[in-house]
Order: C-alpha cells, then sequence, then structure tokens
C-alpha cells in the first residue's frame, strides 16, 4: 500500500530540514535561459518554466508571507544564474535579481546568506556544496521540482527519512563489494564495484545548524563512492538508445550498440576517448523511501527497491574526482544513471548482492528489497 502524505508544507518542511536556531538570511536561486528574465518576475509569463515558478510562488512568495518570520529568518533575495546546461557543473558567477541589478554570487550572495534554496532545472548539489564549505552557509538543492514531489517527497518527515535511511544504511556499511546483474534482451551483463570496506552514506535531508552544507531534496538514499568497477551495465540515452558500457579499472572506457541509433553511442565513445573522466565511476546509491513516481530523477531514485550507478564527477559525495579531473570543465558533470521498472523497462536488475566479511548477501532481487533490507527495516 502507498503511504499517504500531509499536505505541503514550506514552514513544517524547512524547521526540519534546518531547524534554525538563529536570525539568518535565506535566499532562493533559480537558473533561466535568460537570467535576466527574473526582472519585473518576466519568467513567470512562460508557461514552460515550471520549475522556476514553483521556486516564486511556492518558496519565495511563502517565505515572504510569514514562513521566514515564523521561522525567526530574515528574508533574503531571489536569484537568477543562466542555466548551465548539464548535472553538477560549475555555476556562473554572474546572475540577476528581480530588480534587475548583476550581482556576483560570490561576493554578493554566498557571504550573505546562512540558508539558500537552489531550485532549478539542473543539480547544483556539488558546485554548492563547495560554496558552503568556503563561506559558511547550509543550503538545499530541488532540481527539478514538480507538484508530484511538493506532494509526496518534500511532504515527508526528514527526520524519520533519516531514521529509516539509517537502518539500511548500518545494513550495507562496510562492504567490500557490489555486483548487480543486469538482463536485458536474453543476456545477463553482471558490473562489479569495488566499496573496499568503507563506511556507507547516506542522503537524508537534514542540514543541521553548525555544519555547513548542502542538502539534496527529496533525499532517502544509502549510497558510495566506489574505489573502482569492472564488468558490464546497459544504459538508456537520452533519445532511447541503448548502449552497453564497459568498465575497467573505475572507468566506462567503451560503449557499445544494443539498439537505437548507432550515431549516439559513436558520439560517447568519442567523449571517453577525449576525456576519459567522464567515464569514472562515481556512486553506487540504493533508493530507501517509498514514494510515488514522480518522472524525475531526483526522486525516484530515492524509491525503496531502485539503484542508480553515476559517472563523473565525485567530489560532493566525498570522492577525488574534481572539475580539474576533466579535460574539458564543460564535461564535469555527476550524470545518475538510474535503474527502475518504471525508468529503464527494456532493463531488469535480476539482482544486486552485496560481498562483505566472507558472505554473499543480496541486497536487491526483481527491483524488492531482498530479505537482508527487509530484516533490517523491521527489526526481524
Amino acid at each position: 500500500m502507498e503511504p499517504t502524505y500531509p499536505p505541503f508544507s514550506l514552514s513544517r518542511l524547512l524547521n526540519t530540514v534546518f531547524s534554525p536556531d538563529k536570525k539568518e538570511t535565506i535566499g532562493v536561486l533559480i537558473d533561466l535561459p535568460n537570467p535576466r528574465d527574473v526582472a519585473d518576475l518576466a519568467f513567470l509569463r512562460q508557461p514552460e518554466l515550471t520549475i522556476q515558478r514553483i521556486a516564486w510562488e511556492t518558496f519565495y512568495r511563502g517565505l515572504k508571507n510569514g514562513v521566514a518570520t515564523e521561522l525567526g529568518l530574515e528574508l533574503g533575495g531571489f536569484y537568477a544564474y543562466a542555466i548551465t546546461g548539464g548535472s553538477n557543473l560549475d555555476l556562473p558567477d554572474e546572475a540577476w535579481d528581480v530588480d534587475g541589478r548583476q550581482v556576483s554570487l560570490e561576493k554578493d550572495v554566498y557571504p550573505n546568506h546562512g540558508i539558500l534554496l537552489c531550485i532549478s532545472t539542473y543539480s547544483a548539489t556539488a558546485p554548492l556544496t563547495a560554496f558552503a564549505k568556503q563561506y559558511g552557509f547550509r543550503g538545499a538543492t530541488l532540481h527539478g521540482v514538480n507538484n508530484i514531489i511538493l506532494a509526496s517527497g518534500l511532504s515527508v518527515d526528514y527526520r524519520e527519512v533519516s531514521r529509516e535511511a539509517e537502518k539500511l544504511r548500518l545494513a550495507m556499511t562496510r562492504a567490500d563489494a557490489f555486483e548487480i546483474d543486469f538482463q536485458i534482451n536474453g543476456a545477463t551483463h553482471t558490473l562489479r564495484l569495488e566499496i573496499g570496506g568503507q563506511e556507507a552514506h547516506k542522503s537524508h535531508g537534514l542540514c543541521p545548524p553548525g555544519a555547513p552544507d548542502v542538502a539534496n531534496l527529496p533525499a532517502g538514499e544509502v549510497y558510495y563512492v566506489p574505489t573502482s568497477a569492472s564488468g558490464f551495465f546497459p544504459m538508456v540515452y537520452e533519445d532511447g538508445t541503448i548502449g552497453l558500457m564497459q568498465v575497467e579499472d573505475g572507468h566506462v572506457t567503451h560503449a557499445s550498440l544494443i539498439e537505437g541509433h548507432p550515431e549516439t553511442v559513436d558520439a560517447h565513445n568519442q567523449k571517453l576517448a577525449a576525456d576519459p573522466a567522464t567515464g569514472i565511476i562515481g556512486e553506487l546509491g540504493f533508493g530507501t523511501q517509498r514514494l510515488p513516481v514522480s518522472g524525475r530523477d531526483i526522486q525516484d531514485e530515492k524509491i525503496l527497491g531502485t539503484l542508480h550507478v553515476a559517472t563523473g564527477r565525485s567530489d560532493h559525495l566525498g570522492g577525488d574526482c574534481v572539475p580539474d579531473s576533466f579535460t574539458d570543465k564543460s564535461h564535469a558533470t555527476h550524470d545518475d544513471i538510474l535503474f527502475a521498472p518504471f525508468k529503464t523497462p527494456k532493463i531488469h536488475v535480476s539482482q544486486a548482492r552485496m560481498y562483505r566479511d566472507g558472505k554473499v548477501v543480496p541486497v536487491i532481487e526483481q527491483y524488492q528489497p531482498a530479505a537482508h533490507l527487509i530484516a533490517a527495516m523491521t527489526g526481524a
């Protein structure tokens, strides 16, 4: 049975995530094709900009209409920067405010806000995490937000999300490795990810006072930065083409066509050859929440039973793949590859298993938590 959620409350969300205990200035960042369109709210006349509309109408106007005062916060600015074009690419420094003034994010925004909400087309978690640690603010990134996410993934109690994620984190921490079996067109391909006994991390949505950091919302996953990886896994490109990724020494080294457009795979191979860091396996993540499918990976990768592998940048997760690792900084993205029945119906994950303490333990079977995770969740 799908859980029910209370009506969305901006006050409850911000109070739970940030637990404000002093007067801080809170501001909102958005991205726009033309950031000057933030002046006089001209962007609201563009109906396709649904994410940015939610940023203004639900978040900033909600703060302005009493939520900031209720939480003891000072209302800061509403700023727009140019869409970066990729997940977790570095942000431009130029931005504009609603009065049409050009500002510098590093000089005028980051140092002058205690809390920043970034509600954007592409994730800005990696660059904002670095800036949070540099300038001392806290924040949340909510890229791709839509009405389904507002009514579910942003209406949950993140204290409970944190408790549930911790149960699964403890059930999978200090693993030596994971293996994932992918089935497509009658063939099985296996990817092995080396974990090296590291402590598992959790994305749980809490960003309390005293520790500059950025929460990625909706939250709810257990994740690792693999130490290496090898094998094969299928991937669906944006145009629907499916390729088979060959992985060696922690990198995707070559893609071959399974079905679709050969030129799509050829372009990927050219990018891998020109900029090998784009193929680095930078994350393995498992969803921990029971949530409805939203059509946006930011929520859908948090659904229990799904898993995702990411390539590219990993510094915001504790890894060492940074923008300078790339030949071209415009390639310095962190790209999550989500595997779920609703996202990749032609790709079936029959099993994901953990190697730990000399044992092999299934954790996901047929896109459902296996007995080990069920026992951890229920305390059985």
